[in-house]
């Protein structure tokens, strides 16, 4: 087992560090998880790996040290009221010059301390401009029902995506979008968290695709979240095509390998949803990932804080079974009303509505120039 260890870290060396794709076989991909359970084969033996990993995971972003956060400019307005809850257009200065734009999503009632969600959005299609990311149906169903339920809700968008589309960033400009989105994901849970009225021991996210691969990345790194549900993106063999999402060497470091099954199961033992279906790369979680986070979170007697929903039948999307399923978690672990999450009382949005830069409230002064190099404070 150890020289099998040691064999697939010298052929990830050799592929310049990277793991992209369809990397591994599925086949490939549970003798890893098998080499991985070897070493930790009991709860210290796991907290050691997954120190490892944590920091490796985060050195491979290009973070020896967290970036210093800096006062972060807010843009918000065009409140809009719904049935149980509020819509508005916000954005946040995660580094200096450059905004993350997204919707936040309010009960308009008095829920007491209310539980938070980052919604990262995957790569849906940007043919039209007002019709992907966070504006599309699904993610305004699944915001404005979890705000139903009591949530304080930021739906927000990757680079290259609604506002920053507008303004020139291209998604793919360089691989360094994979840094600035982890970054803008930790910059997110400042804001929701420092809303007025936040439990901050109910801090959940969620997102399918991409933006099931944003949500364990941040699961994983800050510790502030108490509850994750990636969708159809958890593999210990595939490894997300694009490069926010395997552009930098996160997977292999000098000391070791690792996969997104692994990079999920550091978040044990904190509550986690997997939703898997029969038509992508997670059609074999219940006999690969599944089975390695429920060993992973045996360790902590928390073999019941994660679980699967696979649904056979279903393709790659956030459809309304798979957020019927996320409801049902939430109100769970959470402690909230499920029958809260009443998606016939959501009411959609017109997207052109949804952009926080627009003619009536333009762009701040002195943003960074389209698809350069960042600089992250020091």
């Amino acid at each position: 087992m150890k020289l099998l260890g040691i064999t697939f870290c010298l052929v990830g060396l050799l592929w310049g560090g990277l793991r992209v794709g369809q990397f591994r076989t599925p086949e490939e991909g549970r003798k890893e998880l098998e080499v991985i359970l070897k070493e930790a084969k009991d709860r210290e033996g796991w907290e050691g790996r997954r120190d490892l990993v944590k920091k490796g995971v985060r050195e491979g972003l290009g973070f020896k040290t967290w970036p210093k956060k800096t006062k972060m400019r807010i843009v918000r307005h065009s409140k809009v009221e719904r049935d149980g809850y509020t819509v508005e257009n916000v954005g946040i200065e995660t580094i200096p010059g450059y905004f993350l734009c997204g919707n936040l999503y309010l009960p308009n009632t008095d829920v007491g301390e209310m539980p938070v969600f980052l919604c990262p959005h995957g790569h849906w299609s940007q043919d039209d401009l007002h019709h992907h990311g966070r504006h599309r149906d699904e993610m305004q169903y699944r915001c404005g029902a979890l705000a139903r339920m009591g949530c304080g809700v930021f739906a927000y968008e990757m680079v290259g995506y609604g506002d920053s589309k507008k303004m020139g960033w291209e998604h793919r400009w360089d691989a360094q979008v994979m840094a600035l989105q982890t970054w803008n994901s930790v910059r997110a849970l400042d804001y929701v968290t420092g809303l007025p009225g936040v439990d901050v021991k109910r801090v959940g996210v969620t997102g399918a695709s991409g933006g099931g691969t944003q949500s364990f990345l941040i699961a994983a790194l800050d510790d502030r979240v108490t509850l994750s549900a990636p969708c159809v993106m958890v593999s210990c063999h595939f490894f997300g095509g694009c490069r926010c999402e395997s552009g930098l060497p996160i997977h292999i470091r000098e000391s070791h390998v690792t996969n997104n099954a692994e990079i999920a199961a550091l978040f044990a033992p904190r509550p986690q949803l997997l939703v898997s279906n029969g038509d992508d790369w997670t059609k074999h979680t219940p006999a690969l990932e599944y089975p390695f986070l429920r060993k992973i979170y045996e360790l902590y007697g928390a073999g019941e804080k994660v679980r699967n929903v696979h649904l056979p039948e279903e393709k790659h999307d956030y459809g309304k079974s798979k957020r019927m399923a996320l409801y049902d978690f939430v109100a769970e672990h959470f402690k909230l009303d499920r029958k809260r999450a009443d998606e016939s009382k959501v009411e959609l949005i017109d997207p052109k509505t949804l952009f926080v830069f627009d003619d009536d409230h333009p762009a701040p002064e002195g943003l960074l120039k389209p698809n350069q190099k960042v600089k992250f404070p020091e």
